[in-house]
């Protein structure tokens, strides 16, 4: 009698269990046929410019011109591409030590009152929309620019520094979390020693939490290289290298952006345009590459 109740209060586990399991393997599938229908979508778009227009890669990638329109059409990606790094280099030059010093700030010397209002503060910058940014640096940096510096405000600079801005709760984040995780044992040992507040912070503290510090640095770049609409608005969307950094530029985002609606489905300008895509993803897939290297430093 007893054994028959307990398989009868089992048979509801069991039957959960496996309800579990099968929900679970279905959400697997389900992700795993999103990014793969994803990937070979941008790429059989992104490739057909090479095996079906015969456009040769070393062009698209090397090419300085980019004239969709022109008899022949020329599609050089050279200044699209320098724009993104540029940008997204720059801002997280401009980001990191900010962010290191918050997290610093928020973890060692006011552990209290950062947590309690500066980290809120900073990552409320995380749900502000990106047209709001560019809608900021439009109204607030360009002109700035323009009145300081020569040139019409746009270019580079305000593209950077609108981005600073934007990946700074992303790198801020990821610092905090690492400092927060660092053993006291570790920061202990080190005053035990006679070591003082910033002797410990920088001889201790930032060198244990590099690899974590270098992964939000990363993860800040991936987020400003896909940007769009906040650059597209403050950097000037001019297809060439510039020659300052208060010079109109222009990036993969941008470009795309603005051209997609304008080309037919199948056409060569079109096709390029995925070929800008491709390019993208292959970079968001070198810095997840990157990511997962730098975790596995850290573990080690």
């Amino acid at each position: 009698m007893a054994q028959s109740l307990e398989r009868q209060k089992a048979k509801p586990h069991i039957a959960e269990e496996w309800v579990g399991k099968v929900y679970t393997l279905l959400c697997i599938a389900f992700l795993i046929t999103t990014i793969v229908s994803i990937v070979y979508f941008v790429a059989s778009k992104g490739l057909s410019t090479f095996f079906v227009n015969h456009v040769s890669l070393t062009n698209l990638v090397t090419g300085l011109k980019w004239s969709p329109d022109g008899q022949p059409p020329v599609f050089g990606a050279l200044p699209f591409i320098f724009g993104s790094f540029s940008t997204s280099i720059l801002a997280a030059v401009i980001a990191a030590p900010l962010s290191f010093c918050a997290a610093v700030f928020m973890i060692e010397i006011a552990p209290k009152f950062g947590r309690r209002y500066l980290q809120p503060v900073i990552e409320l910058l995380a749900g502000i929309p990106s047209v709001v940014y560019g809608f900021v640096g439009l109204s607030v940096i360009v002109p700035f620019f323009r009145d300081v510096f020569p040139g019409q405000g746009v270019g580079i600079a305000a593209g950077a520094l609108v981005l600073s801005v934007m990946i700074l709760p992303t790198i801020t984040t990821i610092a905090t979390d690492a400092l927060a995780a660092l053993p006291k044992g570790l920061k202990e040992g080190s005053y035990a020693l006679g070591s003082t507040r910033w002797q410990t912070i920088y001889r201790i503290v930032l060198p244990t939490t590099l690899p974590a510090l270098m992964t939000g640095i990363v993860l800040g770049i991936a987020r400003a290289f896909g940007e769009a609409l906040a650059v597209q608005m403050v950097i000037g969307n001019a297809p060439h290298i510039p020659h300052s950094l208060f010079e109109s530029a222009s990036t993969l985002t941008s470009a795309i952006t603005l051209s997609m609606g304008n080309t037919a489905m199948g056409s060569v300008a079109n096709n390029a345009l995925w070929s800008l895509a491709l390019i993208l993803m292959f970079m968001t897939f070198v810095f997840v590459f990157i990511v997962r290297w730098l975790e596995g430093r850290k573990k080690l």
